[in-house]
């Protein structure tokens, strides 16, 4: 593993030195892609499926090679849908390529901006931090009830706020506290290795909780299945429960506390009138948010629906004004919309199915080839963005799996929040090891257990609570 790095850092270096990082690595992913189209293609391809399988191959390029932001191949994938595949200068069948920009309308993408409304108010008001001193103070001051506290904490938030800004928050947090211990306490270790995986485990929670869920909620859409905010929490939240609790329990074993104690000395938090009344503002706006995405199936308004809520209520009482929405994660809904329309691309254009079409799987049990999509999802995703890793599976594990959709998609996108093994493989990873308490080995422990672990325990669970749903 490390000397694939060393061999990365020397290819950096020489393109750097040719015409510089990012432009080069472009270049590369670009020249990889016309080179693989050419060499995959089918005689029988429409323009528009070759054009799709370009831009598959150009689009993992880019996010493997971090030539550009994500968010920017997302604007790059409907960018040029619009013009290769909706335009007769570049295509002999021009399609109508409404379908690819139409998903910055999907529910999903409201979803996911009514939640980050709400994590952006949390963090506002500070609720957050309020959190995190109840959740602490409540465990008490034993090293191992803390760390259990601090991890159910950051995997509760991370069910609604970003897991990067999660993560960042309580590696501040915890920090003063880390730094008063001993040189050699590797108890430091158990907290940082703790909270981003807490992070990533708890984005499983919710369909707002990580950007895999959004991608596979709205390619169960595509195919005919479907799932609301309340079935998703049954699959998502016992399965991150169960292995955070062991994770917890496994850290202790490695890194076992040297004190009987610990203090964590909290920020002041101002309690002032107005700041109060902000606060019930945000904790009414919170409650019926999440109430009536819980109760969707009782009362049928659409998701999309009540996410309106929290947009209009927190700007229109003036909790969130102008500045704050420039703050929100927007290249996140950028990257889940560009997901979307890849993956509506593959579909339509046949990509999918010409190459499933190759695939012989006769014999192999349905339950082998689930578990194989879950593993393969956490091999990809510890090296690339796990929503690029979303985006390409589910469709083409869709047409595989037609019979089992929900099932699939469900498998992929609880997956990808299962790869920790790198320091790269998520940025709450990479929050904590840019720390300078963490060598890049320590997320191997728990990378490869949760990795290898965690799709059998997901495929089991998904498997067995469809049953009863």
């Amino acid at each position: 593993m490390d000397s694939r790095f060393d061999a990365l850092k020397l290819f950096r270096k020489g393109l750097k030195w040719l015409f510089g990082e990012k432009i080069g690595f472009f270049f590369v992913a670009l020249f990889a892609a016309l080179w693989l189209t050419n060499v995959t293609k089918s005689d029988n391809f429409s323009q528009s499926a070759v054009y799709t399988l370009f831009l598959v191959y150009f689009s993992v390029g880019l996010w493997l090679l971090e030539a550009i932001p994500p968010f920017a191949v997302g604007l790059l994938i409907i960018g040029f849908q619009v013009t290769m595949l909706g335009s007769s200068y570049f295509n002999t069948h021009p399609e109508d390529v409404s379908k690819y920009v139409n998903t910055w309308a999907s529910p999903v993408i409201w979803l996911m901006l009514g939640g980050f409304f709400i994590a952006e108010a949390l963090r506002r008001t500070q609720l957050d931090r309020m959190l995190f001193r109840f959740a602490t103070s409540f465990f008490g001051n034993s090293p191992s009830r803390i760390l259990l506290g601090i991890m159910l904490t950051t995997l509760v938030l991370s069910n609604i706020m970003s897991n990067t800004a999660t993560a960042a928050m309580m590696i501040a947090s915890v920090m003063p506290f880390l730094d008063t211990l001993a040189k050699n306490d590797t108890f430091k270790k158990a907290m940082l290795l703790g909270i981003p995986t807490a992070a990533a485990l708890g984005g499983m929670g919710t369909i707002i909780g990580s950007p895999p869920n959004a991608i596979a909620a709205g390619a169960m859409s595509a195919y005919g299945a479907s799932v609301n905010f309340v079935e998703w929490m049954a699959y998502g939240v016992p399965v991150s429960l169960i292995i955070t609790f062991a994770f917890w329990k496994l850290l202790l074993r490695r890194y076992p506390p040297q004190v009987a104690a610990i203090k964590i000395h909290h920020e002041h938090i101002p309690h002032t009138a107005e700041v109060r009344l902000q606060r019930r503002i945000v904790i009414i706006t919170l409650v019926v948010t999440l109430g009536l995405w819980l109760t969707s199936p009782l009362h049928r308004i659409p998701v999309a629906g009540v996410s309106v809520i929290p947009i209009v209520f927190l700007t229109i009482t003036g909790i969130l004004g102008a500045e704050d929405m420039r703050g929100l994660p927007w290249d996140t809904l950028m990257l889940v919309a560009g997901g979307l329309s890849l993956g509506v691309a593959i579909t339509e254009t046949g990509l999918a199915e010409h190459y499933i079409s190759l695939v012989r799987m006769d014999g192999v049990p349905t339950t082998l080839i689930l578990l194989g999509f879950g593993l393969i999802t956490v091999l990809f995703s510890n090296i690339m963005s796990n929503t690029a890793t979303s985006t390409i599976l589910i469709p083409v594990a869709a047409i595989l799996m037609h019979d089992q959709v929900f099932e699939v998609s469900m498998i992929v996108g609880l997956c990808a929040s299962a790869a920790l093994l790198l320091p790269v493989s998520t940025p709450p990873n990479a929050i904590a090891f840019s720390t300078g308490h963490l060598q890049q080995s320590d997320f191997r422990f728990g990378g490869l257990l949760i990795g290898l672990l965690g799709p059998v325990l997901i495929t089991g669970w998904v498997l067995l609570l469809k049953i009863f749903l």
